[in-house]
């Protein structure tokens, strides 16, 4: 933001300070996100009611969009206070909105004031209009107040967008629009619509009917069932209890102006050359076994057919879509079959491709060369990097960071989405209580935390840095409700990271405003997450031999009590307001209230400050690298795993368990006992069984048992067990066996070895 911008915002902060002076009605402070660039608020409030909206500056090219942006406005400050402002005449209105040729004013920025006099919108766009007109509506009460304001304000990154995976469960048209309605409200600027996957095929073409004759419905709608225990078959359109759908080319073209209207470019993807199950479906044919399979998911890039089907298919695409970018997959090709494919081989010799890596390579670049003819790029998912990246492919970074890294150090666009955090079909709070998700852990705080910039790019590789992607697939999102519930209020906070400079960003203040705007979502029928987490933080003291332990909440405000046995909290539990001490045992309770009402389920945390804490282990085996928790300590350091492996308390294995604590003095002990995990999504399993031993000279050990898991292998559900042996001898050592389940290539977790 260049030295005019800021100089008009201090003269517009002081007029503000000067003229309203005599306001004494206090006001709520308006709950802004994403936070503009440059904000002041000012105390009092214009009054709407009797106001008029008017238009200036315009030409007789942006008169009739500037009188739509008026008349949205209307609509607009009404359902916000129910009232409907009039369209009056410039310099006698009380809402202008104004476009003015100023350098300081980027296309997507606008400059707002608003006083006792009225309020000016000015912008040099329609775009940025429509983005202070959103700020507007959120500085405007129920009672039609608009707050005092002075704003200069401009987004920090170019693409601003949110993803929606409509071929696993279909989405209507309706859901659509609502989601594109309120990504407008925050400043929302590209919505990614993926048509096409193995779920089915979303798009009505004219040239291939069988797409949606053949490959759009199934008979199970549950994905597991269909597709991982599954057929994975399609059935006819019409047959009677089918599961699916599609878009006729009308309502495409329907939403592609919905949006429009909103400043929301909408992008298509389809899918290739991977995730094509579909397709084989209707047209076996392009595939490389010329049949329907069940497990053959890529094109037959040898044949000619392919390409032709291909570009027919984008044709009709870009007919539909004038976005310039489309979006072509190139993620998670199986590859296999090109390697035996008479056609893809022939065409690998022709082309001295030396791998199937490069044979991916050249159908993307065919694609884009294809697409670069008839004006537009492409995007795709990072594997496009693999074999060679085409020339002008602007990469959509997935599988972390990486790709997209290697992609702006050689100088090519970058849309950053790495599925930790900015997948939204992972989960946002405790499985035990939340919907089936597909496994991780991206709670509002991890998505806020974000920043789109590797801190190891230069400010030069920056610049290659479009912006970053919210993304929800929907595997196990079978609703529209469930859709809105994984996507909101993630969204707002990934629109702040887009929107607001850097070091503007709070989460402390940003939690309190997304609150509100949860709220009133909640009020209008969204089914947004409610923000109910309880976060449980613990201080292990070896000095004091105690555990301290802090509760926070993404409640605001709130109340917490808590219960130390096990029971769950009442309005006469006590009232959480510093730090829990701990000095021996407890199996904390802790739960939201509003007043003397229970809100949620409570939240357990155990805390033991037992014979083995800070005692040192030896292990006979080595923990995993990328999930070391405390290190060499983690055993035996207090600090209890929560329900996700992500919380770093979690240290985890990849062969047997085998390590042996040393309690430093014979004494006796009581009991031994450890707990691990299963997240079967995330290849983590229980071990098959655990044996401990103890010893007095760390030599002849004497076994207390072994115990086997009670987990099923093939359990989906997050578990958690607890292996206990008891006795009543003494020892010093205690050793503890966890050995590995059969399944190759998984993780064991274990949190702490408790001694009592």
């Amino acid at each position: 933001m260049n030295k005019r911008f800021l100089f008009l915002l201090t003269s517009v902060a002081l007029f503000l300070f000067s003229a309203c002076s005599k306001q004494s009605k206090p006001l709520s402070e308006p709950s802004l996100i994403p936070m503009p660039a440059q904000v002041e608020l000012a105390s009092g409030a214009f009054n709407l009611k009797g106001s008029t909206v008017a238009i200036g500056g315009e030409t007789d090219s942006t008169a009739t969009e500037m009188n739509r942006l008026a008349d949205l406005l209307i609509r607009g400050i009404k359902d916000v206070s129910g009232i409907e402002p009039r369209k009056g005449k410039a310099g006698k209105a009380d809402i202008l909105l104004e476009l003015i040729s100023e350098p300081g004013i980027s296309t997507e920025g606008y400059r707002l004031v608003a006083d006792k006099q009225g309020i000016k919108l000015q912008a040099s766009s329609t775009q940025g209009l429509f983005y202070g007109m959103q700020t507007l509506l959120q500085l405007t009460d129920a009672e039609g107040r608009v707050h005092y304001a002075g704003i200069m304000d401009e987004p920090r990154f170019e693409y601003r967008g949110l993803h929606l995976d409509v071929s696993r469960h279909f989405m209507s048209i309706a859901y659509i629009k609502e989601m594109l309605d309120l990504m407008a409200s925050y400043k929302y600027n590209r919505f990614h619509w993926h048509l096409t996957d193995g779920g089915g095929w979303r798009m009505e073409s004219e040239k291939y009917p069988l797409l949606t004759q053949k490959a759009q419905a199934r008979m199970v709608s549950d994905w597991d069932e269909w597709w991982s225990k599954g057929d994975r078959k399609f059935v006819e359109t019409g047959t009677p209890g089918s599961y699916g759908g599609y878009y006729t080319q009308d309502e495409i073209r329907e939403v592609v102006r919905f949006a429009a209207d909103r400043y929301i470019t909408v992008i298509p993807e389809i899918e290739l050359p991977g995730h094509s199950n579909e397709v084989f479906a209707a047209y076996p044919e392009l595939n490389c076994l010329g049949r329907w399979d069940h497990d053959c998911s890529d094109f037959c890039i040898g044949n000619p057919k392919t390409f032709e089907f291909l570009e027919n298919i984008l044709d009709e695409t870009m007919a539909l879509f004038p976005s310039k970018y489309i979006h072509i997959g190139g993620d998670e090709a199986g590859k296999w079959h090109w390697k035996s494919c008479p056609k893809c081989q022939a065409l690998m010799r022709a082309e001295g491709l030396k791998d199937v890596d490069e044979l991916q390579s050249y159908a993307v670049k065919r694609i884009e060369k294809y697409l670069n003819g008839k004006g537009r790029e492409i995007i795709g998912w990072d594997e496009i990097l693999e074999g060679g990246l085409a020339p002008n492919a602007t990469v959509m970074s997935w599988r972390g960071e990486e790709g997209g890294k290697t992609a702006a150090r050689m100088g090519h666009h970058v849309i950053m989405t790495p599925g930790n955090p900015l997948y939204f079909d992972f989960y946002q709070g405790n499985p035990a209580t939340e919907p089936k998700a597909i496994g991780g852990y991206n709670p509002l705080k991890r998505v806020y935390a974000y920043d789109p910039e590797p801190v190891d790019l230069t400010a030069e590789e920056h610049q290659y840095i479009l912006g970053a992607q919210g993304n929800l697939w929907t595997e196990y999102v079978v609703d529209e409700k469930h859709a809105a519930y994984m996507t909101w209020p993630r969204a707002l906070a990934l629109a702040e990271v887009l929107w607001t400079p850097k070091d503007k960003k709070d989460f402390d203040n940003f939690l309190s405003r997304a609150n509100v705007h949860t709220a009133k979502m909640l009020e209008k029928g969204i089914n947004a997450f409610p923000l109910k987490n309880i976060d449980l933080s613990m201080e292990v003291d070896t000095l004091k031999k105690e555990i301290r332990i802090y509760a926070d909440t993404e409640k605001r405000p709130s109340t917490l009590r808590y219960t130390l046995d096990g029971t769950a909290p009442t309005a006469q539990s006590p009232l959480y307001d510093s730090a829990i001490i701990v000095k021996d045992s407890a199996k904390l309770m802790v739960q939201l209230f509003d007043g003397d009402k229970p809100l949620f389920d409570p939240v357990p945390f155990f805390a033991d400050y037992h014979k083995a804490l800070g005692k040192p282990v030896r292990y006979n085996c080595k923990f995993d690298r990328g999930y070391p928790a405390g290190g060499a300590m983690a055993l035996t350091d207090g600090y209890r795993g929560s329900w996700t492996y992500l919380d770093k308390r979690w240290q985890g294995f990849t062969e047997t368990m085998d390590v042996t604590v040393d309690l430093v003095s014979v004494q006796p002990i009581n009991s031994v006992c450890a707990k691990f995990m299963q997240a079967k999504g995330a290849w983590v399993y229980m071990p098959e069984t655990v044996e401990a031993w103890i010893s007095a000279d760390g030599k002849n050990f004497t076994s207390l048992g072994q115990i086997p898991t009670t987990v099923d292998i093939d359990d989906v559900n997050l578990r958690f067990e607890v292996f206990k042996f008891n006795t009543t001898a003494e020892a010093r050592y205690v050793r503890m066996k966890a050995v590995q389940s059969k399944i190759k290539n998984y993780f064991l977790f274990a949190d702490e070895i408790i001694v009592y």
